[in-house]
């Protein structure tokens, strides 16, 4: 029997020739990443176990980013304990404000994570990664701290279950609907410790900024990691940008998967996912009933090059409407110069919208754009949880960038049509959009 992409990783990784579902293994890791949440508790664990070096400074990633531009003196003092660290272990890859962005767009951005590898973070968006070919996941940030000091992580092989969406998408359908689709299928534990394969002809029709979207929120439906195999679409956006060799790996036709799913991408609207849960969806053009505050279009989600430029066709001669705000959050400096160099930030600000400097701050309720009881928000974040964005009594309705735009229009949720858009003459997030976005 064959073996899945993710077997074939972390059977490499382990030093072993092959591994099946179920085994623990002791796998290297090519990249341990922390953020200004997770990297200080795990540099206390550091240190307290009393490690006096890293494994490898090339492999270590701090990036501050989800209360930066620091909001307070106690994120100010956690982003001066990185940088501390990291200048004390020679740390290569720490990134201050005005050199870095949301992780999970700017890893992949600097060609710092790539096919093949396996990578850990302090963060459970870390399955981001998956998109190109690599096992990511996220650790604790004790587990974090043995990475960073041994080069090493052990995993119980996942299961692997297998989703397949054949067929062409439909006008303003994206990766954020493809997975919001899939959610509200399964659950939110509808792939619990399971290696989430995403396939199929409407799969490898999407661009890699949508292909980001899709594996970001695995975690949401439980899922241990979520991975793509990699194409055409994956070496064009990993040439001249990752720094390593890239290792591509494809699951064998006589794998054996513990579950598969199929879909016909036609059958796939424009989704939202309700209060309180990711799995709580329904097609967005039924809520239209449902009035808002707040929009927020970013996150490392949806704030890559590709959302921006949707959000701008739907916003573009329009005005949001005068009981809404409106923040847009590009995610990485290089994705808010490309959107500049595009028009697309003149776009946000003549619709009355505001442009915020790359920080994942609303999407966690930590600041630019706290929620008030009552208020509700669309978001093209990840999670809707109880008070996620702010006051336990507001709401977040999920969605992607071209419902977010247009029901910020519309003040309440809305799609694209509903407002008078028409449709792209092409499918959205098609495979030409790859690679465009430049590095830092």
């Amino acid at each position: 029997m064959g073996m899945t992409m993710t077997e074939k990783i972390l059977a490499r990784a382990a030093g072993k020739e092959r591994v099946a579902p179920g085994d623990l293994v002791m796998a290297k890791v090519d990249l341990c990443l922390g953020n200004d949440v997770t990297a200080p508790v795990a540099i206390d664990e550091f240190e307290k176990a009393g490690f006096e070096r890293v494994f490898d400074p090339e492999k270590i990633a701090l990036i501050p980013d989800h209360f930066t531009p620091n909001k307070d003196i106690k994120s100010a003092g956690l982003v001066k304990q990185m940088r501390q660290f990291a200048a004390k272990h020679g740390i290569t890859h720490f990134y201050d404000v005005g050199r870095v962005g949301i992780e999970h767009a700017f890893l992949p951005e600097q060609g710092l994570v790539g096919p093949g590898d396996v990578v850990v973070g302090a963060d459970s968006h870390t399955c981001t990664y998956g998109a190109l070919g690599a096992f990511a996941t996220g650790v604790g940030s004790t587990d974090l701290a043995g990475a960073m000091a041994t080069g090493e992580a052990w995993f119980r092989v996942p299961e692997t279950h297998c989703y397949t969406v054949e067929g062409s998408l439909g006008p303003f359908v994206t990766g954020k609907d493809v997975i919001l689709f899939i959610i509200g299928q399964i659950g939110v534990d509808g792939a619990l410790y399971k290696a989430m394969e995403f396939a199929g002809s409407a799969i490898r029709g999407l661009s890699m900024d949508s292909r980001f979207t899709i594996c970001n929120m695995a975690i949401e439906a439980g899922g241990k990691s979520g991975i793509i195999a990699p194409d055409e679409v994956t070496r064009a956006y990993v040439e001249g940008r990752f720094r390593r060799e890239p290792r591509y790996y494809t699951s064998d036709p006589d794998c054996w998967y513990e579950k598969t799913y199929f879909w016909r991408a036609e059958e796939i609207p424009l989704m939202v996912a309700k209060p309180h849960l990711p799995s709580n969806t329904e097609p967005a053009a039924e809520l239209d009933s449902v009035k808002i505050d707040q929009v927020v279009i970013g996150s490392c989600t949806n704030g890559r090059i590709e959302d921006l430029r949707q959000a701008a066709e739907v916003l573009r001669g329009r005005k949001v409407h005068k009981d809404v705000r409106l923040i847009v959050i590009p995610a990485t400096q290089a994705i808010w110069q490309q959107a500049n160099d595009e028009g697309l930030l003149d776009v946000f600000v003549e619709a009355e919208g505001v442009v915020s400097a790359p920080t994942c701050g609303p999407c966690l309720g930590g600041h630019m754009g706290i929620l008030a009881e009552g208020e509700r928000a669309v978001a093209t974040t990840n999670r809707n949880f109880v008070g996620r964005m702010g006051h336990p009594g507001s709401e977040v309705y999920l969605a992607g960038p071209y419902v977010a735009a247009a029901s910020a229009v519309a003040g309440h949720i809305a799609t694209p049509e509903q407002i008078g858009v028409a449709a792209p003459a092409t499918p959205a997030g098609g495979p030409g959009v790859a690679g465009e976005r430049g590095q830092a």
